[in-house]
């Protein structure tokens, strides 16, 4: 055998040994890697099926079932009618059958003639214009504290930490429980029943405000620092006007509560109000008077929520 022989087959059982120890190896990574992952996945890897094949969304797919899919504007006006529509056609039709006696459910014509009787004696304005009043003081008040201390509560970690605890156990109060001692402390006239309204919104308001707050993404505060902006004009520029949309929903939703409170709170010694002409026709069965005041109650309530959702897209189309 020559020497060239010789060194050829040298070289072959050297790239043949290094192929091997390659292998080991990579036999090992593999093995190592997989201990890693079952240690990770509790001593096993999941079991998972594969997903079944499905076929594509149809193009012409109607939008009224499609995920958050713009709908026509004539779709919409449609579907809001019948929202209105539908609940109607039902009490008519009760009416109708007789399923139900009229003492507790009067017709939609005796709910319109005991509205326009109330109108035309002036008591509906009057109580509608001394329940307003009431509405607007008391949550007008509870704006006024929550929408600040809010704001504290979500820019600051130490007014989180500091507000947070108390205001998340006093939100659990029903307001009506602290009537008798509101009698006490303010007597019987307005302020007593304006401190129940804002009793009963200005915690949840403040949460929610707080939460609107710590929604702001951290990187725009992160580039307007790097942009030079002080901490008065990141809180004043940046934080405030991208929280604002979410603090005007906080607003309607709490303002419904509002309406809610204020039939309780025209319970303490009330002499005009919405809620006192409910419960005086209670007292007397005329539940045609009862559904009168309550449809007054709930457009009054959606006139609001409308203007309130139109403010919202106004200061903040980013978000609408």
């Amino acid at each position: 055998m020559s020497t060239t022989d010789s060194a050829s087959q040298a070289a072959q059982r050297t790239d043949a040994a290094d192929e091997a120890e390659a292998r080991r190896l990579d036999d090992e990574q593999r093995l190592a890697e997989a201990q890693e992952s079952r240690v990770r996945g509790g001593g096993k890897r999941p079991d998972w099926s594969p997903l079944p094949r499905r076929a594509g969304l149809k193009p012409n797919a109607s939008p009224l079932f499609s995920l958050r899919t713009p709908i026509p504007a004539r779709w919409r006006w449609t579907l809001a009618v019948a929202s209105f529509a539908i609940p109607l056609l039902i009490w008519v039709t009760l009416n109708a059958l007789g399923t139900i006696k009229p003492t507790f459910l009067p017709t939609p014509v005796a709910v319109f003639d005991a509205l326009l009787k109330m109108a035309e004696s002036g008591e509906l304005f009057s109580d509608l214009w001394a329940t307003t009043q009431r509405v607007l003081l008391g949550f007008g008040l509870a704006i006024l504290v929550s929408i600040p201390l809010g704001i504290v509560m979500g820019t600051f970690n130490a007014g989180l930490a500091l507000f947070e605890p108390v205001i998340a156990m006093l939100r659990y109060l029903p307001a009506s429980a602290f009537i008798p001692l509101l009698m006490i402390w303010l007597g019987l006239g307005e302020p007593s029943k304006v401190a129940v309204l804002f009793l009963g919104t200005v915690f949840f308001n403040t949460l929610m405000t707080a939460d609107a707050v710590r929604g702001v993404p951290r990187s725009l505060i992160d580039v307007s620092y790097t942009l030079g902006a002080r901490r008065g004009e990141v809180l004043r520029k940046v934080i405030v006007p991208h929280a604002l949309p979410g603090m005007i929903d906080a607003t309607r939703v709490n303002a419904a509560a509002a309406w809610n409170f204020v039939v309780v709170a025209e319970l303490i010694n009330a002499t005009a109000g919405l809620g006192l002409r409910i419960m005086r026709a209670q007292r007397f069965t005329q539940t045609d008077r009862i559904f009168a005041l309550l449809i007054v109650i709930g457009l009054l309530g959606l006139i609001i929520d409308i203007a309130l959702r139109q403010l919202r897209t106004r200061v903040g189309k980013w978000a609408a």
